[in-house]
Order: structure tokens, then C-alpha cells, then sequence
């Protein structure tokens, strides 16, 4: 038996086989129902605990950034001596938000006011079902997978709505309104870039696209959708509307504290309002291996002596190198105006989204091409990414003054 046989049949097959290990005394009517609850049951533990010391990870890395440690005083229970540097912070978060006193608005309706987080939440671990972590690591396939998970994220939109209304509180339900305008605006941007992807690929199933992406051009340059002109236009206006969606800097209007306090959480405290940062965090992960199955090639190896390593570490790998680049963009660019956020989703991203789905088309006819057609497809190609980006990216400045910058004289 060779290596990659080997590879396939212990390390690939791993988790399912400690599953089924776990499971495999049960009788077969129930196996199946249990099965079904340890795959939730490990979604909720692995991405709880990634939750908890992304966190961490965030607020050392925005420390560092900012010439200051981050948290590091935190200690182990009963083991107080031991230095942890920080490391058990993610706990004592924990604690605080158990513990701290929930308080409600007198004229809040307590109802929606509790339903509004667990709902959010709820919509955002449903994203997490279709997913392919590996070869072997599909929880629930659908055909139309894709469309799915698009479907239970719009759904928070009802959960944000929900969280300012019920708060009776002006400035909640003003915050929700924008919240809503936000997320109704980059979720069209975020729905065109994925279209050329289906439309390619010929399936809505993630494991299909994922094995559309199979191969190497030349036995080094991996078959993956990032590495053509549609595709990597399509995953960049993908994550920049992905940032917009989960409300993260620069496009974290929402929560904006000098303008509306803390938006349509400003009625929230204890363990409601960690509810609604873990849904934040659930939201940009989902959105984040969304987007490696799309065009980062899923769970597949970069290069082919690769493939030894099983493939839901190179899908965690992946995922890890996207994450960090939310937190490095927190920590570079500083928070849009309104109209500036607005102007940008639609005078910017839906006609390059637009656009990309044409450049797509075309990439498609033009696949029989070959020799020196191939230069004259892929210089077609860019340009239908490049021009349109300098062409629009000049519209939004056009009439725009430059900043001068002036200070008192001492």
C-alpha cells in the first residue's frame, strides 16, 4: 500500500473513524440520529473554542499594532503563579458575560428582546452545515448548497431588525434601519461575485465546486478559480462585501460608538450582547470558509507533494490566513462615513460584480482557445477587471477635493 493510499485510508478517514468508534456500539436506527448530533456537537465545540481565542488573537495582534502588550493578566484557576500571558483571557470573558446583570428596558418587548440574539446566532451556526472541511468532512450535502448558505445568513437581517425595534430605544432603531441598509447594500455585491463561480462550475453544490477546482496548470499552479482575472475579482469584491456583512472594520457603521452608542446593541448586557459577538465572529468565519471553497480550492492542497497533509488542515490553514486578514484590516483602516459606505457598494461594487459576470462569460467561450489565442484571452480577460476598476475607482473621487491638512502654528 503506497503513501498516498495510506494517507487516504488513516489520516483523510481519521475523524470519522473516531465517530464512528464513539458510535459504533449503538444499534443502527439510533446510530445515524447520534451520528448526526456528535457532527453538531463538534461544529459547536471546535468553532466555540476557535471564537474564544480568535478574540484573544485579535486583541493581541490590535495591542502589538498599537505599541501596548493586549491582555496578558489573566490567570489559570489554582494556578495563579503560573504566567499564562493571556492565554486563559478568553475564560474570564466568559465568566464576566455569565455573570454580569442581564437588564432589560421597562418598555422593551421582552420577548424579541431575548429572541433577537439567540436568532442571530442560531442563522449564523446553520451556515456551518454545508461546508466541506475535507474530502471526507461534508455535514449535510446538498445540491444546493450555496443558494443554502446564502439563504440562513440573509437571515440575520430579520435578527438585527429585531434587536433595535424591541430595544425601545430611539437610537437602537435608528442603528438597526442602517444596520439593515448595510447589510441589504453589500449583500447584493457579495451574491454577484459567486455567480461566476456557479456559472463555471455547473453546480450549486459546494462539493462540486470544490472539485471543479481539482488539478494543477503545468503539475505546480493549482486549478483554482483565485487564479484566473474573473475569479480573483470575484473573490476580492467577495471579501470586501464579506467585511460589510459581518460588520467589521472599516465598514462597522452599525456600531459607530461616537454616533449612535452601540448601535442596535445599545439595550444589551450580559451574556445577550456575547451572544451577539459570537454571531459577529460565527458570521465572518462561515463567510470566510465560504469563500476558500469558492476560489481558494477548498480543503485541496497548493501543490501536489502536498497532498500528503490531510486535507481539513489545509482547509484550517486557509481559514486561519483569511481570518488574520479581517483582524490586519481592523488594525489598518480607519471606520467609512454613511454615504461614503453606500456610495462605495453601489456606484463601485455592483457594476465590477456586474462586470466580473461578463468577464466570466467570456473566460468560458474562450476555454478552446490555445497558443498565442491564450495571451490574447487572458489580456481580454484583465482588462475587463482592470479598466473598470481605475474607470470607476476615478467616478468616486471625480469632484472630490484633496485633504489639506493644516495645523496651528505653535
Amino acid at each position: 500500500m503506497n503513501a498516498t493510499v495510506l494517507n487516504d485510508a488513516l489520516l483523510e478517514r481519521a475523524p470519522l473513524l473516531l465517530r464512528d468508534a464513539v458510535t459504533g456500539f449503538l444499534p443502527e436506527p439510533w446510530r445515524g440520529l447520534v451520528n448526526s448530533l456528535v457532527t453538531i456537537a463538534v461544529i459547536l465545540a471546535v468553532f466555540g473554542v476557535l471564537f474564544a481565542f480568535l478574540t484573544l488573537a485579535e486583541r493581541k495582534i490590535l495591542g502589538r499594532v498599537q505599541n501596548r502588550p493586549g491582555p496578558n493578566r489573566a490567570p489559570l484557576p489554582f494556578f495563579k503563579k503560573i504566567r499564562t500571558y493571556g492565554l486563559a483571557q478568553p475564560f474570564a470573558d466568559g465568566v464576566k458575560a455569565l455573570t454580569k446583570e442581564d437588564l432589560v428596558p421597562r418598555g422593551a418587548d421582552k420577548l424579541l428582546h431575548f429572541l433577537a440574539p439567540v436568532a442571530l446566532l442560531a442563522f449564523s451556526i446553520l451556515t456551518f452545515a454545508v461546508l466541506p472541511y475535507g474530502r471526507h468532512l461534508v455535514p449535510v450535502e446538498l445540491d444546493a448548497a450555496v443558494l443554502y448558505f446564502f439563504a440562513a445568513g440573509a437571515a440575520t437581517e430579520l435578527a438585527v431588525f429585531m434587536a433595535g425595534w424591541s430595544s425601545h430605544n430611539k437610537y437602537s432603531l435608528l442603528a438597526a434601519m442602517r444596520a439593515l441598509a448595510q447589510l441589504i447594500s453589500y449583500e447584493l455585491p457579495l451574491l454577484l461575485s459567486w455567480v461566476p463561480v456557479v456559472m463555471l462550475a455547473g453546480t450549486l453544490s459546494t462539493t462540486g465546486i470544490v472539485d471543479a477546482q481539482a488539478g494543477w496548470h503545468g503539475g505546480f499552479v493549482p486549478n483554482w478559480h483565485v487564479f484566473t482575472p474573473w475569479g480573483f475579482a470575484g473573490f476580492v469584491i467577495f471579501m470586501v462585501s464579506a467585511l460589510a456583512e459581518s460588520n467589521r472594520s472599516p465598514f462597522d457603521l452599525p456600531e459607530a460608538e461616537s454616533e449612535l452608542i452601540a448601535g442596535h446593541l445599545t439595550e444589551y448586557s450580559g451574556f445577550k450582547y456575547a451572544l451577539f459577538f459570537m454571531a459577529e465572529y460565527f458570521g465572518m468565519i462561515a463567510l470566510s470558509g465560504m469563500a476558500i471553497t469558492l476560489f481558494l480550492g477548498g480543503w485541496r492542497a497548493p501543490l501536489p507533494f502536498l497532498t500528503f497533509i490531510p486535507s481539513y488542515l489545509w482547509f484550517g490553514g486557509k481559514l486561519l490566513v483569511l481570518l488574520l486578514g479581517f483582524i490586519w484590516i481592523r488594525a489598518t483602516l480607519p471606520r467609512l462615513r454613511i454615504d461614503q459606505l453606500m456610495r462605495f457598494a453601489w456606484k463601485f461594487l455592483v457594476p465590477l460584480a456586474l462586470i466580473n459576470l461578463v468577464n466570466a462569460a467570456v473566460w468560458s467561450l474562450t476555454a478552446g482557445w490555445s497558443g498565442p489565442l491564450q495571451l490574447v484571452r487572458w489580456a481580454g480577460c484583465l482588462a475587463l477587471v482592470i479598466v473598470p476598476f481605475i474607470v470607476l475607482g476615478r467616478s468616486q473621487s471625480a469632484g472630490v477635493a484633496p485633504r489639506i491638512y493644516r495645523f496651528a502654528a505653535s
